[in-house]
């Protein structure tokens, strides 16, 4: 069986697997306890802090550690309940965490402003900072989209924002590891980010939150995290964290380089073989490692279906949404008819992809898009 779901979640790095069997195993401590184990599980914990402070270009005291991704966008938009102003700005195509938690906040009086994308998945900053009211009290714009790869031009928006004193902030759950990325040089005021989607476990988020800027606990307890997120932190797990943000700093740059000739080499083929097929997102703002093909007259489901069959793993838009009968919000945003949407695969490459495998998949793709949807089932 072949992996190609890596923006669903990636395999764990054997590196990151084994330091975390190593912590499981000796680091039994709680964090917060004064005595030697206690004091070694906390030191574990504050070696991965400074891993992923380095690894996005900030102080170790702005990284909070979260169970997720989702978890740290949750954090920052709900706390628009605690401030004066209540109006949200995002884009059509924010994942799930972002996009159903400010509907949520709807009938508790958080207003908001939804600013559309273009074809390729990418918002204008004009619009989006023309979308500002005097109630503004957050704009959220991600970094990476999910679903087709595209990169939104970030820095422009955010630093106008800074200027106008209004917090911003981004979802970086697919960026890191994936572009070069430094929080400081972006200027956004708050970022989230998800281990298992850079080789490390599941179940550990990290929100970076500019020094000084305030922060209701979505979670009450205990003091963990300066008070900002309770609960025993998951020491193991963050000890994963840290060392594969590290490995993704390290590497990102001749990951890019590679991660690029495998897609260069896969779209090429299917532009030159079957030009009907519609290629989705930025042509060249994108993450090198995400592909969304919409193949007229092909349901997604039963490729991704056969695909499996046949030994390949792709996806049929975001694992957040598999299984959903609705159409993908994001494919809808950036123009795609509902047929088109349920046409429509995601392949994503990562770390562990080889060439070869990519040519097998591209070549088993060849013999599946003449085929009508009859001949398609499975």
């Amino acid at each position: 069986m072949i992996y190609f779901d890596y923006s669903a979640t990636t395999p764990i790095d054997p590196r990151v697997l084994e330091l975390m069997t190593e912590v499981h195993a000796n680091a039994i401590g709680n964090p917060s306890s004064v005595h030697r184990f206690g004091q070694k599980a906390r030191s574990t914990v504050e070696r991965a802090r400074r891993q992923i402070s380095s690894a996005v270009g900030c102080d170790p005291t702005e990284i909070i550690f979260t169970g997720s991704g989702s978890e740290a966008n949750n954090l920052v938009l709900r706390n628009l309940l605690y401030g004066e102003k209540q109006h949200v700005v995002l884009s059509s195509i924010e994942h799930p965490s972002i996009y159903n938690t400010v509907k949520e906040l709807e009938p508790l009086g958080i207003t908001n402003t939804v600013v559309d994308v273009d074809g390729a998945g990418r918002v204008n900053p004009d619009e989006v900072l023309n979308a500002i009211q005097e109630e503004t009290g957050l704009v959220s714009i991600m970094m990476v989209n999910n679903e087709v790869g595209t990169v939104e031009p970030i820095a422009d928006m955010a630093n106008e924002c800074k200027n106008r004193n209004i917090p911003f902030h981004s979802d970086g759950v697919q960026a890191l590891g994936k572009i070069p990325l430094d929080v400081k040089e972006l200027g956004v005021t708050s970022m989230s980010f998800s281990a298992h989607k850079l080789y490390g476990p599941q179940g550990v988020g990290v929100l970076y939150l500019s020094g000084g800027e305030e922060l209701h606990p979505l979670i009450a307890g205990g003091s963990q995290e300066n008070g900002r997120r309770a609960g025993t932190e998951n020491v193991a797990g963050i000890s994963g964290f840290g060392l594969a943000a590290e490995l993704a700093a390290i590497e990102v740059q001749s990951e890019m380089e590679r991660l690029s000739h495998l897609r260069e080499s896969f779209t090429s083929i299917i532009k030159e073989n079957r030009p009907e097929v519609i290629i989705n997102g930025h042509p060249s703002a994108t993450v090198p490692g995400v592909v969304s093909l919409s193949i007229p007259g092909i349901s997604a489901e039963k490729l991704v279906m056969k695909l499996d069959m046949d030994g390949f793993a792709v996806s049929a838009g975001a694992a957040c949404a598999s299984g959903s009968p609705k159409p993908s919000p994001v494919l809808k945003a950036i123009g795609l008819s509902n047929e088109l949407n349920r046409q429509t695969i995601r392949i994503s490459f990562g770390r562990f992809t080889t060439t070869e495998e990519v040519d097998s998949l591209v070549n088993t793709l060849l013999e599946y898009i003449p085929l009508s949807e009859a001949e398609m089932a499975v």
